[in-house]
């Protein structure tokens, strides 16, 4: 028995009680041959280019986390990653009218199916933050360097071993480092990739460290901004008068009693607050940001609906204090992205299984709900999946002390590269796993 059968044995033993998990293990078994293909001469040598590719790829890392990309702003860092696609042998890789960076890798099947693997470019840190990285402890430590530089620095290790084997496959596979996936840019380089390419089949998104945790559901989230607005006046002169920032500390302690389910998890927080001019001001005018999340749209409605009501309470108490109607409230969405799932026995989850025992041999992945790039085509009803960009270790998400070890790295962009030939096909070899969705013929 080949090394990739008894893994998938084994695990077919252990979860032989769960239904669901069991059917799709038998439809991996019988999924395009991954034992076909990783005994394939130059799948052996990619592979093994990967791993000896590892110290490059982790000083691109670093150098990819030293150019600024912060919201909105993502070109000098996407202008970067285009010249890096051009060396790597995509002359024609192009950055779109939304600032994604795109290199398309035509495969044997005329275009289909077409299977798009991303990082996003962005990252959540304003400008003028200092990026510069720096060792502590033992750690790389710097703002965006495991999110999502090491997604980015993983693709372009990928694209390096496929097109110096020159793998062929038959489906297209369409590289893109996205712009807009963190903070308010609201997935908006996704949103305009699918909009222009209508002919994707499945979509892949590098995001995160280890591959034994795969996203297949999209957790969905609104965001609002809140505006609080009043007479304003003096402090002393005026006391009386409705204060914007009263009326807004009673909307977030009203908020912050709210109790969502647990399953499906759903969360809320006020993430910013703004307001008033001096401290012996009555403030005329005060601004919150609210994030709410969810894995289900139900639960995320009926979340957005009470908390929109307790907020038009807290400005009715406001008034009522004073006795006034002078208070008012103005609510924008400045973010929605849409919740999503894709079913176990997926083609894309399959795939991921396989790929993921085969280079970790032995662990399978877990899977989860997260907000991602492939929310969109989740929400789409294209396959997708996140994956994450190799192993090591990794904390402070976020925060300018995120920081990176690298064990095993080279796991990522080598499960990168066997999810994606499961699905796109081998050319000569095996089928692609992915199928052509109807509605885009």
């Amino acid at each position: 028995m080949t090394f990739t059968r008894s893994i998938l044995a084994i695990a077919l033993v252990a979860v032989a009680q769960h239904a669901l998990v069991r059917e799709a293990w038998a439809q991996a078994a019988s999924a395009p041959d991954l034992e076909a293909i990783l005994a394939h001469p130059k799948i052996v040598k990619a592979l093994d280019d990967i791993k000896a590719d590892d110290e490059r790829a982790f000083a691109e890392q670093k150098r990819i986390t030293e150019i600024p990309a912060p919201p909105f702003k993502e070109k000098v860092r996407a202008e970067y990653y285009q010249k890096r696609m051009q060396e790597l042998g995509f002359k024609d890789a192009s950055i779109d009218a939304e600032g994604n960076v795109i290199a398309l890798r035509k495969g044997s099947g005329g275009g289909r199916p077409r299977l798009v693997v991303s990082a996003h470019l962005d990252t959540v840190f304003p400008e003028g933050t200092d990026v510069t990285v720096k060792e502590k402890d033992g750690a790389i430590v710097a703002p965006g360097i495991g999110d999502d530089s090491r997604g980015l620095a993983a693709m372009l290790s990928l694209i390096k071993a496929m097109n110096e084997n020159q793998i062929a496959t038959v489906g297209d596979i369409m590289f893109v480092g996205t712009v807009g996936e963190e903070e308010l840019g609201n997935l908006r380089g996704v949103k305009a990739l699918f909009r222009d390419h209508t002919d994707i089949d499945g979509f892949i998104s590098i995001d995160g460290l280890g591959i034994t945790r795969v996203v297949n559901q999209a957790t969905g989230s609104h965001r609002y901004e809140f505006t609080f607005k009043g007479p304003g006046g003096h402090s002393f002169q005026e006391f009386g008068l409705p204060s914007a920032i009263h009326a807004m500390g009673r909307a977030i302690a009203k908020i912050a009693e709210l109790q969502p389910p647990s399953d499906p998890k759903t969360t809320f927080t006020v993430g910013t607050v703004t307001g008033g001019t001096s401290v012996n001001a009555i403030a005329a005018e005060a601004r919150m940001a609210v994030d709410m999340r969810s894995n289900s749209t139900d639960e995320l409605l009926k979340l957005e609906a009470r908390l929109l009501e307790l907020v038009r309470e807290a400005v009715a108490d406001e008034n009522a204090r004073w006795k006034s109607d002078k208070m008012t409230v103005e609510a924008k969405l400045i973010g929605d992205r849409p919740a999503g799932i894709v079913a176990m026995d997926s083609p894309i989850v399959l795939a991921t299984q396989r790929a993921v025992s085969a280079v970790t041999r032995g662990p399978r992945p877990t899977f989860a709900g997260s907000s991602t790039d492939s929310n969109i085509a989740m929400s789409l009803g294209i396959p997708a999946v996140t994956i994450g960009g190799g192993g090591g270790e990794g904390g402070n998400w976020h925060s300018r002390n995120e920081w990176y070890k690298p064990v095993n790295a080279w796991y990522g962009p080598q499960n990168a590269l066997l999810t994606a030939l499961i699905l796109t096909g081998l050319d000569g070899v095996t089928k692609p796993a992915l199928t052509v969705r109807k509605a885009a013929k």
